[in-house]
């Protein structure tokens, strides 16, 4: 059966269905064999066949389970030879396959461009997060202070609109995090009101506990759901003992990245040398 392999467009139409819909997939790539045409794709999500095949439909069973896996751990690729997940297929031992993960770009809106949100910017933004760094004085988001090779995909936003800025940099949501930083619980009120009123993966909130429950409580006053609310991460960050704007950012960070990934925040119980 020969494999019905997806041209660029409708490969690419499904790729962008996929990021639209702010779900993942798997695109799966023949790089290797005597039996499969190398460079046979197809895109797997939600445990089905999206477009594509390898033209061996008793190797798309365990195709689709592999993916399952590869999704569930952090690898962005992956190299799998056949024989190590259908070693009953002995006819393709020799053929290898490449996993990509597609998913939405992990993004990260900061409102408050002070110590703490400028460090958390830059570290964020050396972790390929897409970083949108948003305050309402001009002099704390000059391209000049973020120069650096990294940081030069920072977004810097002025606006004294908070709320219209968060909106406007949230988008749909989809990926997105958002960290509130401000200077005072007027800048935080509004920030988290805005937040609220977006669906995004993560949203946290810096201050005391007893900052950030009066800025909660207030917002309960105004009759935000339970559920909203509950989801705030307040006080923000996980708690590492941090101190200086840098760790406190470390922090933060840490926490965005286990919400991203289910991580538990504990210790790591496997070490994967880079």
């Amino acid at each position: 059966m020969s494999p019905n392999i997806p041209s660029a467009k409708q490969l690419n139409d499904d790729v962008r269905a996929v990021l639209e819909a702010g779900a993942r997939a798997v695109l799966a790539t023949v790089i290797q064999s005597t039996r499969l045409i190398v460079g046979a794709k197809i895109l797997i999500r939600d445990d089905q066949v999206v477009s594509g095949d390898f033209g061996n439909q008793s190797l798309n069973p365990a195709i689709i389970a592999e993916a399952a896996r590869f999704l569930a751990g952090r690898d962005e690729a992956r190299t799998i030879r056949v024989s190590e997940i259908a070693p009953q297929l002995t006819d393709l031992a020799d053929s290898s396959v490449l996993f990509e993960r597609i998913e939405v770009e992990p993004r990260l809106v900061i409102a408050g461009a002070g110590h703490v949100g400028a460090a958390l910017a830059r570290l964020a933004a050396l972790v390929r997060y897409r970083v949108t760094l948003i305050d309402d004085r001009a002099e704390f988001v000059t391209r000049e202070t973020f120069s650096s090779p990294a940081e030069k995909f920072i977004e810097l936003v002025c606006n004294q609109n908070w709320a219209e800025a968060i909106r406007d940099a949230v988008g749909s949501g989809r990926g997105v995090s958002i960290a509130i930083v401000t200077r005072g619980h007027k800048q935080d009120e509004d920030c988290l009101r805005a937040a609220l009123s977006v669906r995004t993966d993560y949203v946290g909130m810096i201050g005391s506990k007893r900052r950030t429950n009066i800025v909660l409580d207030k917002l309960r006053e105004e009759d935000f759901a339970a559920e909203q609310l509950q989801k705030v991460r307040a006080p923000i960050g996980l708690d590492i003992g941090a101190v200086s704007p840098e760790e406190v950012a470390l922090a933060i960070l840490a926490e965005i990245v286990a919400e991203r990934h289910g991580g538990r925040g504990g210790s790591l119980s496997v070490w994967r040398r880079a």
